[in-house]
C-alpha cells in the first residue's frame, strides 16, 4: 500500500466533497479492504496479514470511508514511538469514487488523526507518475523533500513529501 490511488477530474476540482463516514477499521472490514486494495492498486498491494495487523495496532491508524455500508476508501497512518512524524503509507479510493474529492477527505482525516496522536508532521511517498496524487498533496500544502529511485516494485521512482500539521497552511 503506497501513495494515493484515484484519478482527478479534468478540472482538478471536484464539485463537492462526498458524504461519507470515516471511522477506524475493524476486523469485519478485512475482506472489503482486500477488495479495495485489488481495485485501487496495480502493484505494491498490502497483503492480508499486513492489513489484519494494522487493524487495532497501537502504532497504526487504519481509517475507512463508508458510503452507507459500502467501504469506498481507506487511509493508513503509521507512527513510531518517540517520533513526532507520522507516515501516510496509503490512501486508497474505490475506482467508482475517483475524482469525487474522497482522496482529499481521507487525507484530511489522516492529518487530523496524526495530529490527535501527537504528531506534528505527516510524511508520504507518491509515485512520480501519479499526477492525481501529486496534485492532491501539493494543493494540500505538502512539500517535496526527496526523490527515491526504484522505490516501487515495478521500479518507479517515489517522491517523498511532508507537511507540518496544525499550522493552518495548505488545505
Amino acid at each position: 500500500m503506497s501513495g494515493y490511488s484515484g484519478q482527478g477530474r479534468a478540472s482538478g476540482h471536484p464539485a463537492r466533497a462526498p458524504a461519507v463516514a470515516i471511522r477506524p477499521a475493524i476486523r469485519e472490514d478485512l475482506d472489503a479492504l482486500m477488495a479495495l486494495e485489488a481495485a485501487a492498486f496495480a502493484t505494491d498491494r498490502a497483503e492480508r496479514r499486513a492489513i489484519r495487523h494494522a487493524i487495532g495496532s497501537p502504532s497504526i491508524s487504519l481509517l475507512v470511508a463508508l458510503d452507507e455500508a459500502v467501504l469506498v476508501g481507506a487511509a493508513t497512518i503509521e507512527r513510531r514511538r518517540g517520533s513526532r512524524h507520522a507516515r501516510l503509507s496509503s490512501i486508497a479510493v474505490a475506482p467508482s469514487r475517483a475524482g469525487t474529492g474522497l482522496g482529499r477527505v481521507l487525507l484530511q482525516a489522516a492529518e487530523a488523526e496524526a495530529l490527535a496522536r501527537g504528531c506534528d508532521s505527516l510524511r508520504l511517498e507518491v509515485r512520480e507518475d501519479n499526477g492525481a496524487g501529486i496534485r492532491l498533496y501539493e494543493r494540500s500544502g505538502y512539500r517535496r523533500f526527496e526523490t527515491v529511485p526504484d522505490y516501487y516494485e515495478d521500479g518507479t521512482t517515489a517522491w517523498r513529501y511532508e507537511k507540518a500539521l496544525g499550522t493552518g497552511e495548505g488545505g
